[in-house]
């Protein structure tokens, strides 16, 4: 590791641009607005190719002299979006090989462009979305310059996806994009101070997949003590049968004609590798339950459950967690399923009870609670409550209600947990308060173009500039500023009719804390 004077010496000015050392070399980025640095696309594993293609991440080799750091690295191999949703979700594709690499925003010194190293900072690292199958940290949402601003040190990363990262093989690890973030948290622990931040003081955060993956990162053993805290947004620790995804690599292996081993894949050309991957992904249903591609329980990496484990090892990393209000309506609206979905009537609710496991009783509250929703609304709110909301209040509720489905008995959590939930709904027709929509206001990211693809115009700046203020505040302190979760109590986001406590400083009522149950306060 550079000593203090090595890295002051970094520190040296290329025109106006900051330099760090790290344990594998220079870096060289750029000046951010309002007093930040920012560097990107930094090496934390070696370039997954070759034998690495579907192997365990190794570490990058070191490099002599100064890299630049100016621009994002490649993005890992992916298929884009179907069109539908294209329009919604920015997803840039960046070429290259050196996938598995991250970005480092952070407070830049005076009157030195670079970050003060052992400055002490917080430090949050954003495990970005999109299905395990398509994402990356180069979203234009997901600038980090905001949290820079506010004294936070902010890093993004790349991990394997699709088949590269989440296909199960027998000659091959399993859950390889989790081991790419494992490995990411690693080098935050071993770089990080040097860019300013404190490794003892790590947030992870994501959304959806990026969630989901820190509900992996919670009950895994090789990730205990490489973060504190940890948001969940619109994601629930689970893992996918084995045979699940063993299903998508078989049909790959058809397409492809050649057997479903890593060897046999790793000869194939990545451009066919992922024709195959686009050709099976558009036979694929999660939300029907069909086969996909996902994180599996495994011996080494995913021993348990990963809600049950998530639920005791979050004993002592306290949480925050929540969801948006119509989580359904970014899965349903885009590609007519709601107005299909309304035409079934009855039956599209009886199929949404049946597959979300609720019985008779849950739908007639819902249909009290909600008397103007039609067939598709009722199905989305059911399934919503299966896939995100039910698990997460059982995070939520944590270590104590593991124990007693066991039967061993409650025990006394040590660590808060604080829930929301983002009802603001969005200007673009039909979406309302859908899946992902929060994010531009966590990163207070919508004077970014690409933020009103899926918020609209005129999103309120004043929402965003709480809620990213919350989640700082919870990077910083561990509160983001309410009540912890017991039980019956719960954060909203947005217009609510339910007011029993208005943290916002801006006159309108847009975080507030709920005392009714979550399922009343929707």
């Amino acid at each position: 590791m550079s000593t203090a004077a090595d890295e002051a010496q970094d520190r040296t000015r290329s025109g106006l641009r900051p330099r760090v050392r790290t344990a594998y070399g220079t870096v060289e980025g750029r000046t951010g607005p309002g007093g930040t640095a920012v560097f990107r696309g930094i090496p934390y594993a070696a370039p997954p190719v070759g034998a690495l293609r579907f192997a365990a991440p190794a570490p990058p080799e070191a490099w002599d002299g100064v890299r630049d750091a100016g621009a994002y690295g490649p993005t890992a191999p992916k298929v884009p979006y179907p069109d539908n949703f294209a329009a919604l979700l920015p997803d840039p594709e960046i070429p290259g090989e050196d996938c598995l690499n991250l970005n480092v925003w952070t407070p830049a010194t005076v009157p030195s462009p670079a970050p003060e190293p052992g400055a002490g900072l917080p430090v949050m690292v954003w495990i970005h979305g999109g299905a395990l199958t398509r994402g990356s940290s180069a979203v234009p949402v997901y600038d980090g310059s905001a949290f820079a601003r506010d004294g936070v040190v902010l890093v993004s990363v790349n991990y394997r996806l699709g088949v590269l990262g989440y296909g199960l093989f027998p000659d091959a690890p399993a859950n390889r994009g989790l081991l790419d973030q494992i490995a990411a948290l690693t080098w935050v622990r071993e770089n990080i101070e040097a860019f300013g931040g404190d490794p003892g003081r790590v947030t992870v955060f994501g959304e959806s997949a990026g969630a989901i993956s820190i509900g992996a990162l919670l009950a895994a053993p090789r990730a205990a003590g490489l973060f504190h805290r940890a948001v969940l947004q619109s994601g629930a620790p689970e893992t996918l049968a084995r045979e699940k995804v063993r299903a998508m690599v078989r049909r790959m292996a058809a397409l492809l004609k050649v057997e479903a081993t890593a060897a046999a894949f790793a000869a194939v050309a990545p451009a066919d590798l992922l024709a195959a991957q686009a050709a099976v992904l558009r036979r694929s249903s999660p939300l029907l339950g069909g086969p996909a591609f996902g994180l599996v329980a495994d011996p080494d990496t995913l021993p348990q459950d990963p809600l049950e484990a998530a639920a005791e090892a979050a004993g002592d990393v306290p949480l925050l967690l929540g969801w948006t209000a119509e989580e359904y309506r970014l899965w349903l609206a885009p590609t007519g399923a709601m107005r299909f979905l309304d035409r079934l009537g009855p039956l599209a609710v009886a199929l949404g009870r049946i597959r979300s496991g609720k019985d008779r009783a849950a739908v007639r509250a819902l249909r009290a609670e909600r008397p103007a929703a039609g067939p598709a609304d009722l199905a989305g709110h059911l399934l919503t409550d299966r896939l995100l909301r039910d698990p997460l209040r059982r995070l939520a509720a944590g270590r104590g209600e593991a124990r007693e489905r066991r039967g061993e008995g409650a025990q006394r959590r040590t660590a808060p947990r604080f829930v929301y939930e983002f009802a603001w709904p969005s200007g673009v027709p039909g979406l309302g308060s859908c899946h992902a929509l929060e994010l531009g206001f966590v990163f207070d990211t919508l004077a970014v173009p690409e933020a009103s693809w899926l918020a609209g115009p005129d999103a309120p700046q004043e929402l965003a500039e709480e809620m990213h203020a919350a989640w700082v505040r919870f990077a910083v302190e561990g509160d983001p500023g309410w009540p912890p979760w017991m039980t019956l109590s719960s954060v909203w986001i947005g217009p609510l009719p339910y007011v029993a406590m208005n943290f916002s400083t801006f006159g309108k009522v847009f975080l507030l804390l709920s005392l009714v149950p979550t399922w009343k306060a929707r």
